[in-house]
């Protein structure tokens, strides 16, 4: 398990938003991955997507680093924020889009 943890920490370091799901960003496999990538959509930001359906050692693995149980997952700037309920509920409030800003990261949609 230690060679994906090592793996998932480069690809959380290495992509400012990252976006653990079932599916790819154009053809999401799961309501909850569908709606974390409207979102991200929305606010336009880049963010780069893996499919953990494509590897059974990143999906299992990706819940014990980040010691979360459910995927998507969405990681910004290297930090676990959460999975689809609490993005939703961030966005919803603003506090990801400020999430975004804070972290120097530009959005289409800075009112939404």
């Amino acid at each position: 398990m230690s060679d994906i943890h090592a793996w998932i920490e480069q690809e959380t370091k290495s992509n400012d938003v990252l976006l653990f799901m079932k599916g790819t960003p154009t053809f999401p496999q799961c309501g909850f991955s569908g709606q974390v990538v409207q979102i991200l959509d929305y606010l336009g930001v880049p963010y780069k997507g893996v499919n953990v359906l494509d590897n059974m050692d990143v999906r299992e693995g990706v819940k014990s680093f980040s010691n979360w149980p459910t995927i998507p997952q969405l990681y910004v700037k290297g930090e676990f924020v959460g999975g689809c309920d609490i993005i939703r509920e961030m966005f919803q409030a603003g506090e990801l889009q400020q999430l975004f800003t804070d972290n120097g990261l530009s959005t289409g949609k800075q009112d939404a």
